[in-house]
């Protein structure tokens, strides 16, 4: 065997067996896993140490504790070793899709959007184990909390690969029995006597954008109620609590029913929220990745 091979492979047993030691917290214990005896874990480590010239663990009859330089030995080791993982997993991903796929989307868009097309990809793609959590909160795809993102409005810079997905536009709604006991807003300034149901994440004063006469103006808005979703909003103003400003997705069923009744289109701005899937891209992006986003863009409306 080429000597450069077998040292790397050495190297790599050696940074899986440390990693042990200190998951399992003892030799006796990482031997037991990895099916040697616990003298032979120790002097493993002797080695390493040896090889590096540095104190890795402070031994006692109680208790292993890491030195300074082994915290930072154990950080590099967990981080080839899940390099090494994704790599292989990469490789064997090219043939067929298959493996565990970590999504996450909005809590609104995913319960509304997202997951009614999960049961199709998964008969497409019976290999793939679909792990889909729905959070308001931004995971960080680049340090491997999920493998897809559905993310709306406009994106920061990063080294991450974004593929538009859509886009949803924003419509002012209430329903008809607010609009019997309030009266029907005809022009936005009505509204200041009305009950405005609002974001609860925003962090500046609520306003709602409109456009007059070819002219974009905002105008601040009060309200009695805040959610930090669109469908919770939409769910409010549809039994009657006020009116709402929401993704259009979100309430799609309940103006086409007549639950609830656009507001103000004369006025609306036609702002729109683009939706992308965000993802680790380049050369290596595993096949179970690349399908889903594929699905994505062709089915998702």
């Amino acid at each position: 065997m080429d000597a450069k091979m077998s040292g790397g492979s050495d190297r790599a047993h050696a940074l899986a067996l440390f990693a042990a030691v200190i998951e399992l917290g003892s030799f006796s214990a990482a031997g037991r896993k990895l099916g040697m005896s616990p003298s032979a874990v120790a002097r493993a480590v002797d080695r390493i140490e040896a090889r590096l010239g540095v104190r890795l663990l402070l031994r006692s009859t109680r208790a292993l504790t890491l030195t300074a330089e082994g915290h930072a030995y154990l950080q590099a080791a967990r981080r080839i070793l899940a390099d090494l993982d994704d790599a292989e997993q990469q490789i064997a991903d090219q043939g067929s899709p298959r493996g565990r796929l970590r999504v996450s989307a909005a809590l609104s868009h995913g319960r509304l959007c997202v997951v009614p097309l999960l049961g199709e990809f998964a008969a497409l793609y019976p290999d793939i184990l679909i792990d889909i959590a729905l959070t308001d909160t931004l995971v960080d795809i680049a340090a491997g909390q999920a493998d897809v993102a559905v993310r709306f409005g406009p994106l920061p810079d990063s080294s991450l690969t974004a593929r538009k997905l859509g886009e949803t536009r924003r419509v002012i709604v209430a329903a008809p029995n607010y609009l019997a006991r309030h009266g029907m807003p005809q022009v936005p300034e009505d509204l200041f006597a009305h009950n405005c149901l609002n974001f609860s994440f925003r962090r500046s004063e609520p306003v709602w954008p409109f456009r007059r006469d070819g002219h974009d103006f905002a105008l601040p808005v009060r309200g009695g109620l805040e959610a930090n979703n669109g469908e919770t909003l939409g769910q409010l103003a549809a039994i009657g609590v006020g009116i709402a400003r929401v993704g259009a997705f979100s309430v799609v069923e309940e103006i086409a029913s007549g639950a609830l009744v656009p507001l103000l289109e004369a006025f609306n701005p036609g702002d729109v929220e683009q939706i992308h899937a965000v993802f680790v891209g380049g050369s290596n992006v595993p096949a179970r990745v690349r399908v889903f986003v594929d699905f994505l863009a062709a089915n998702l409306r």
